[in-house]
């Protein structure tokens, strides 16, 4: 009787961790080209989900050599941050079934959120789908590392 529920109890962490494992494998540095404008982004384990934030993009310096910021942002606080610092995607969970979603993406060329969803289309493409209602575009980043 003891041997059953010490192999139950086993079995659980062990579906629990290969749970934690599959979240987990989301985060990492991807590629991402919106707009004409490449970037990198890193997502990472945040609180209770996952958040994107943006590490490099190729046009961080305006023509005059000031850097970008992000001056769309609704939230005025945070309008005087950089472009290579932005919260792209915040919140998202992973499902269970492969897709990690109940988040906001933020897309900073119009300074608006909208729904998404990601899911892996491969084992190294991000599929990035951000909607309103049922209306949405989906992107595909890059997975680097």
């Amino acid at each position: 009787m003891m041997k059953r529920i010490l192999c139950g109890i086993m079995l659980f962490v062990a579906c629990l961790g290969f749970a934690f494992a599959q979240a987990d494998r989301i985060a990492g540095e991807y590629q991402c080209v919106h707009d004409g404008v490449d970037s990198r982004i890193r997502i990472f384990r945040y609180e209770d989900g996952y958040r994107a934030q943006c590490t490099w993009v190729s046009n961080l310096r305006m023509e005059d050599g000031t850097l970008r910021r992000d001056f769309r942002n609704p939230d005025p606080a945070k309008r005087n941050v950089t472009n290579d610092k932005v919260v792209i995607i915040d919140k998202v969970k992973y499902d269970g079934k492969g897709a990690w979603n109940d988040g906001k993406i933020y897309d900073p060329t119009r300074g608006k959120y909208f729904t998404v969803t990601l899911s892996f289309k491969d084992e190294k493409t991000l599929a990035v789908r951000g909607s309103v209602a049922f209306i949405g575009k989906t992107v595909y980043w890059k997975k680097l590392k």
